[in-house]
């Protein structure tokens, strides 16, 4: 590792194939925790480029227990983190709305790093035990049209730099890699991310694959559709920017999505909205978040319908439903 600090300190990239072998080493325990970090800490310096995400991703993915489900198209919603906006949990309720209008979603998580609530520790406060066997998965999907994955039981490389993130507690290259990683493979994907630059990197990547996606960016720094102001929408197709007015209805505030100061807040945040007791601001913003989500199948006709379907899984209560079967023990 010595040898690879000394070659990036002196403000050089890693070919893919390099970064791959840093991250398989990583998996494998070949370096110390104080090396890890230093690895991680050249990455806050600099932008990481293509070429080294390609790699990490491709080790990550090397490494990877795979899901079979089973034929389903799933979707997964995203965002990278980091964006140090300490929302509630938009993505991840998000997709419970997308599973109450009965589409599969494979959603992949982890614990918060940068965050106070990361998908992963709002679920378990939810009651959710996480799991890695296929077969309790597909159970989950058929009988709510939801599992969850949560990344480290995937992903040994992930699991090994945990305690590392959580310890330094700021946004790493490990952020970006999430979103495109997930072991399901999901036939769609609505990816938020923190900045314009991530923005281009991910459709640089994601338009080699054959997955239909949509990345999303809040203009004023939001890793998600915040209706906070404008955002940045890109697809395989092209991009544009959307008003919060175009795709929320309305425009909110920062205090208005705020997350809570705990885990356990956050969950109570969660359970209020996805049982239709949220304020106007906070379903808003998560319907907008899952008419995106929505669209990005290609299955409606346009994001009127899918923003409607998102308002009546809320409404109806099947978006809670589909919470009540996947937590049932």
């Amino acid at each position: 590792m010595k040898k690879i600090l000394n070659y990036l300190f002196e403000y050089k990239s890693l070919s893919r194939r390099q970064a791959m072998e840093v991250l398989i080493n990583i998996s494998n325990g070949v370096y110390n925790d104080a090396e890890i970090a230093s690895f991680i800490t050249v990455y806050l310096m600099r932008t990481v480029t293509i070429d080294e995400l390609h790699g990490f991703k491709d080790a990550l993915l090397q490494l990877a227990l795979p899901v079979d489900v089973k034929g389903h198209d799933v979707m997964d919603i995203v965002g990278t983190g980091g964006d140090g906006k300490n929302t509630f949990n938009i993505s991840t309720l998000s997709c419970f709305i997308v599973a109450g209008t009965g589409n599969k979603v494979a959603k992949h998580g982890n614990y918060g790093a940068s965050s106070i609530s990361g998908s992963s520790n709002v679920m378990e406060q939810l009651g959710y035990r996480f799991s890695k066997d296929s077969t309790e998965l597909n159970r989950q999907l058929d009988q709510a049209n939801i599992c969850f994955l949560h990344a480290p039981l995937f992903h040994p490389a992930l699991k090994a730099v945990g305690g590392i993130r959580k310890s330094l507690g700021v946004r790493t290259f490990f952020n970006m890699l999430g979103p495109m990683v997930n072991p399901a493979s999901p036939a769609y994907q609505l990816v938020g991310v923190y900045s314009p630059e991530m923005a281009r990197i991910y459709n640089y990547m994601l338009q080699e694959g054959d997955t239909a996606f949509t990345i999303i960016h809040s203009l004023d720094g939001y890793d998600e559709i915040s209706l906070t102001g404008d955002t940045k929408v890109i697809t395989n197709k092209g991009e544009q920017v959307l008003s919060a007015e175009a795709i929320g209805k309305r425009t909110v505030t920062a205090a208005d999505i705020h997350g809570g100061n705990s885990v356990e807040e956050a969950a109570d945040i969660f359970l209020k909205i996805i049982k239709g007791e949220g304020t106007w601001a906070q379903n808003a913003v998560v319907l907008a978040n899952a008419a995106m989500a929505l669209q990005c199948t290609g299955k409606y006709d346009n994001y009127e319908t899918c923003y409607q379907l998102a308002v009546q899984s809320l409404e109806s209560g099947k978006a809670y439903q589909s919470l009540k079967n996947l937590t049932a023990k």
